[in-house]
């Protein structure tokens, strides 16, 4: 059953209440390996279901525009202050709706339409919000963008250094969204200063691991950091700004009123428990366990032939090209999702397949390590993956049913936060 129980829903919308009942134990039965989900405590659950979604609050703690704020600024400013302290910031903004909100809040902060941005080409591990042709971003500015090697999968920072000078943004992106390696801050950072750019850096995938000390942190080196909530950082769908007391005004100010109106309350207040909870030493080891996990399971899929975007992994995600493997990462995907194995499929730099079937599969261990897996389990999912690999290419679905029943097994052992077997 869903935890907390939901019989007031089931008696209202049974049809609503049995789906996430359903969702709640499929969440509970699936290896989660897919790099931007995680499972979120009880506590958060319980804080974004609250009361506090039924409040309006345009403007900021002190200054709304609305009344009946004497509880809500408090929860906001708990927010900012836990955010502040966490990471280490001069100035945090917790009201953006969500990671791409929270980027557009950059552009409107330090552009004007038709201005040069650099960021990560998509196709590369970069994300639509840094100037992606299909999104705004790329349509209305200007975007230039940067690639990673063919031999190594790395970013080469003298190419990246050449395309500034030659282009001179007036942002410049680091981050993205299948960057399997150590962003390195400072090289990016000398860079922006060369060129008299802003750095923003999107660390919305490895929030957690620099919140928990396993990832170096972008503080001291970006002017304006983005990151969603959850992924890593184990909260709820929402997306912080934090930036230096320099820009706090314009960062605000593009946030509320430049592209939303009120913020969800409950959901700063789900933010507020995360942070809270990631300022423990518990999640500290967490966060380094996540690492420690991906790197096990990197090396046992190296060892099975799987064919690794730069070689391996440095935080949760792992990018691996199945080309060798005879097989493409959408049917991949969706046959290792049959045996019980939850990934997405995704591009690879320099593939020569199209974005909907592309040549590769993506996957991170923040979910499993919340789960409580640790790198004992690693050659044993690993070689799951590879036997359902194998039986996609065989189109056996018997083997595929065989695993999700093995899957199954090993994690009736280690509790699903948000769901528990009825008495």
């Amino acid at each position: 059953m869903h935890v907390p129980p939901i019989p007031t829903l089931t008696a209202a919308d049974p049809q609503i209440a049995d789906l996430i009942e359903r969702e709640s134990q499929r969440q509970h039965d699936k290896l989660r390996m897919i790099a931007s989900e995680n499972y979120v405590s009880a506590a958060v659950l319980e804080a974004t279901g609250t009361v506090l979604t039924n409040k309006y609050s345009e403007g900021y703690a002190g200054k709304r525009y609305y009344e009946g704020q004497q509880l809500i600024d408090p929860i906001e400013t708990l927010a900012i202050e836990r955010a502040k302290a966490l990471f280490g910031v001069e100035h945090a903004n917790v009201q953006p709706y969500s990671g791409s909100p929270a980027n557009l809040a950059i552009y409107l902060a330090f552009l004007e339409p038709g201005d040069t941005v650099m960021g990560m080409a998509l196709p590369m591990g970069g994300h639509l919000t840094h100037g992606w042709s299909v999104s705004a971003t790329g349509k209305w500015f200007r975007s230039v963008r940067y690639n990673v090697s063919r031999e190594t999968g790395l970013i080469d920072f003298d190419e990246v250094r050449d395309l500034a000078r030659r282009e001179r943004p007036k942002v410049i992106f680091c981050g993205g969204t299948a960057i399997p390696r150590t962003i390195d801050f400072p090289a990016f950072a000398e860079i922006a200063r060369e060129v008299g750019a802003v750095l923003a850096a999107d660390i919305a995938h490895i929030a957690g691991l620099i919140a928990g000390g396993a990832h170096p942190s972008p503080v001291g080196h970006a002017d304006v950091i983005s990151t969603t909530t959850h992924k890593t950082l184990r909260g709820p769908r929402g997306a912080m700004l934090m930036c230096t007391a320099e820009h706090a005004k314009a960062i605000d100010k593009a946030v509320f009123p430049g592209l939303q109106g009120g913020p969800h309350n409950h959901t700063t207040a789900g933010i507020a428990v995360a942070l809270r909870e990631a300022s423990t030493p518990e999640f500290g080891a967490y966060a380094h366990q996540i690492v420690a996990n991906a790197r096990a399971l990197a090396a046992a899929l190296i060892e099975r032939g799987f064919d690794l975007i730069s070689g391996g992994t440095d935080n949760h995600l792992i990018l691996a090209d199945l080309s060798s493997k005879g097989i493409g990462g959408k049917p991949a995907a969706q046959a290792l999702d049959r045996a019980g194995m939850e990934l997405n499929y995704n591009t690879v730099p320099y593939d020569t397949r199209k974005p909907f079937d592309p040549s590769g599969i993506r996957l991170g261990t923040a979910a499993l390590t919340t789960r409580g897996l640790t790198e004992q389990h690693m050659p044993q999912v690993a070689a799951w993956m590879d036997d359902a690999v194998s039986a996609a290419r065989k189109e056996d679905e018997a083997a595929l049913e065989r695993i999700a029943g093995e899957v199954r097994d090993l994690l009736a052992a280690f509790p699903s936060p948000g769901w528990a077997a009825t008495a």
